[in-house]
């Protein structure tokens, strides 16, 4: 590895004339130019008075049979990455749209069905309708893993609804994994200049191939500021392929371990020179961790020869790795070194049973699932949580506004115990005028009691 670093660092140099100095990125910018597109996303909402809340009101004035409705509408940039019509872009931009619109670099316009939607990295996939089995222009996915700090790249989009942009930088910095954008953070992080409307736009390297996605920025005035952020290439690839492969939802390895970060404290505790690493603070029976034979209190230090600097590293790490194979840890286990050796597959997604509940109750509006190893992996609960977890809140439902979260498990209502979502429906069903119910947060158990 550092053979490789220092070999690639050695290509990398400076202009050393002026002739250099006048070399121009505009091949470059040609060649991948008609792969990025622009992508426009409509969605109809209904115009609400609030005044209809009030049943005097509604009594006295009566209630318009049809409430007025208004277009909301979002604009971001996608990247053509399957000859066929297959664009990628970021979640937010198409997040809820009734309608979505994509434009080619030659003014072309299409209409778009979403394919896949990823909420955990912030990507989606889309389909042009209607090509008639054109052959679009596609860009190459770039191995990101072999970025470095100080590469130029060119960040390509629709900042602000300009029209097609192309801004320049370096790249700042690689695996920042304190953004708090997505549930898989590892960032590469440039100084291209990435304004709103550039979400879902490329993020190219010298060689014309895709990099990463343009997904968010810092900044204190809504523009850019130097410091933008994008998905790699290789998380990318994974999403696309899950696409192409007929998916309706991303498969990832699965390990079945929860794992801390490494503070300070607790690298003293364990004798460490560097707080780094991937702590397991649980392990799932018969999932893969428990398989490789992996034990609490191990302490991740690499995979595939790749080290790792804490928790959100790791996933990335392991998030990326193809399905079927296999995968290598190295952990340190009182001290000593060992190796072991994980199968990559994705964690079992049965006997969901997931509903909506819909009667008076403070449970209106919410979404239940039990919880299966898949459910738990996504919403981050313990390696083998069980029960009935809240998976979504409806903004207009009581149970949102009571205060229930996405992620709590419910597991008791009235000193009943509640195993299923079954079991739930029935009880939100009682018309209780008290309702007391326990529920786990964030691994940590709370009694509410509630009037009817």
């Amino acid at each position: 590895m550092a053979n490789f670093s220092a070999a690639a660092a050695q290509d990398r140099r400076v202009p050393s004339s002026q002739a250099e100095l006048q070399l121009s990125y505009a091949p470059i910018v040609q060649r991948v130019q008609p792969a990025v597109v622009n992508v426009y996303a409509a969605k109809t909402v209904q115009n609400r008075n609030p005044f209809l809340d009030d049943p005097i009101f509604r009594r006295f004035f009566g209630v318009p049979g049809q409430q007025p409705e208004q277009m909301q509408r979002s604009l971001g940039s996608g990247v053509m990455v399957d000859g066929s019509g297959l664009v990628v872009t970021n979640n937010h931009v198409i997040e809820g749209a009734d309608q979505v619109k994509v434009s080619l670099a030659d003014k072309r316009e299409y209409e778009a069905e979403i394919v896949l939607k990823d909420s955990r990295t912030d990507l989606a996939v889309l389909r042009l309708k209607n090509t008639n089995k054109e052959k679009f222009a596609t860009l190459d996915f770039a191995n990101s893993d072999q970025l470095q700090v100080g590469d130029v790249v060119l960040a390509i989009g629709n900042p602000f609804g300009v029209g097609q942009t192309v801004t320049h930088g370096i790249i700042s910095a690689l695996a920042r994994t304190q953004v708090g954008i997505t549930d898989y953070q590892f960032f590469i992080q440039t100084d291209a200049a990435i304004n709103p409307g550039n979400s879902g736009g490329a993020l190219v390297d010298m060689t014309g191939r895709l990099a990463g996605i343009n997904t968010a920025i810092f900044s204190r005035s809504g523009g850019s500021q130097g410091i933008g952020f994008a998905i790699p290439a290789n998380m990318v690839r994974v999403v696309v392929a899950s696409a192409k492969s007929g998916g309706k939802a991303v498969k990832r390895p699965w390990l079945g371990a929860r794992l801390q970060a490494v503070t300070p404290e607790i690298a003293e505790t364990l004798g460490l020179k560097l707080p780094s690493g991937a702590l397991v603070a649980n392990v799932a029976p018969n999932s893969p961790a428990a398989k490789a034979g992996l034990k609490l209190s191990d302490l991740i230090i690499g995979i595939d020869g790749t080290p790792i600097d804490d928790p959100n590293a790791f996933d990335y790490r392991f998030a990326t790795r193809p399905l079927g194979g296999n995968a290598e840890i190295e952990v340190q286990r009182a001290g000593k070194p060992v190796k072991l050796t994980v199968p990559l597959e994705t964690a079992p997604d049965t006997n969901r049973d997931e509903i909506v509940l819909t009667a008076r109750s403070p449970f209106q509006g919410a979404r239940v699932a039990n919880i299966s190893p898949a459910l738990a992996d996504e919403l981050h609960l313990d390696a083998g949580a069980e029960g009935v977890v809240v998976t979504e809140l409806a903004d207009d439902g009581t149970a949102a506004n009571v205060g229930f979260q996405k992620g709590d498990i419910i597991i008791a209502v009235n000193n009943e115990k509640i195993a299923r979502t079954s079991d739930l429906e029935k009880a939100s069903k009682t018309g209780s005028r008290v309702w007391r119910i326990t529920l786990v947060r964030g691994g940590q158990q709370i009694n509410v009691t509630l009037g009817g």
